[in-house]
């Protein structure tokens, strides 16, 4: 398969592109690097990317901002930052995506434990990825046949738990090869409309 991975060089990102290199022609795309740049706030540079890299079998995107900070000080402009980014920006890769895609492929989103069991200072990620993970199932129900969609949300991995440990009380981290069998799964499988939660 022809598989572009939006968001190829994070942390999460490199892993399942290393993973997927094994068995695909894989494509990166990125902000400041990779075979091609997008920056997935901007719907413009999106259907850039799509025109370079052409038709493709998947999609993965591995991207996402979000603002962060206690509701009590968040703005509208603070929430705007996940759902400009986050959620528009996954959204408008699937919109925009859609007419790139060989008939039957996929695309696999993520989102995050965020959406179910938050901590203090992500109601933005919550806000964002609890909105994607309701929006893939109706995209999935409307689209059977045409492509699958699916979510990959991962608990706190371990290459990030010495960083963010303290900002996520008594949540046991999972192993980056847990994290990349959700995408695999949501790539080589079947499945479809499906949040493929990892923690």
């Amino acid at each position: 398969m022809k598989i572009l991975i939006v968001g190829g060089n994070g942390t999460i990102g490199r892993a399942v592109v290393k993973e997927l290199q094994k068995k695909h022609e894989v494509l990166v795309a990125g902000r400041t690097k990779g075979d091609v740049l997008v920056d997935i706030s901007k719907p413009e540079t999106i259907e850039k990317m799509y025109q370079t890299v052409g038709t493709v079998d998947a999609v993965i995107c591995a991207a996402g901002s979000v603002g962060k900070g206690y509701f009590r000080d968040m703005s509208e402009a603070d929430y705007y930052i996940g759902i400009q980014n986050k959620l528009m920006g996954q959204v408008n890769l699937v919109r925009i995506g859609k007419e790139y895609l060989t008939r039957g492929g996929s695309f696999t989103l993520i989102t995050g434990i965020l959406a179910d069991d938050p901590v203090p200072k992500t109601s933005g990620s919550a806000l964002a990825n609890g909105a994607i993970n309701s929006w893939a199932k109706a995209v999935a129900m409307e689209e059977q046949g045409n492509f699958r969609i699916n979510v990959v949300a991962p608990g706190l991995v371990e290459d990030s738990a010495e960083r963010l440990s303290a900002a996520f009380p008594g949540h046991v981290p999972i192993t980056m090869q847990q994290a990349v069998s959700g995408f695999v799964k949501s790539v080589e499988g079947l499945v479809n409309g499906e949040v493929i939660r990892i923690y």
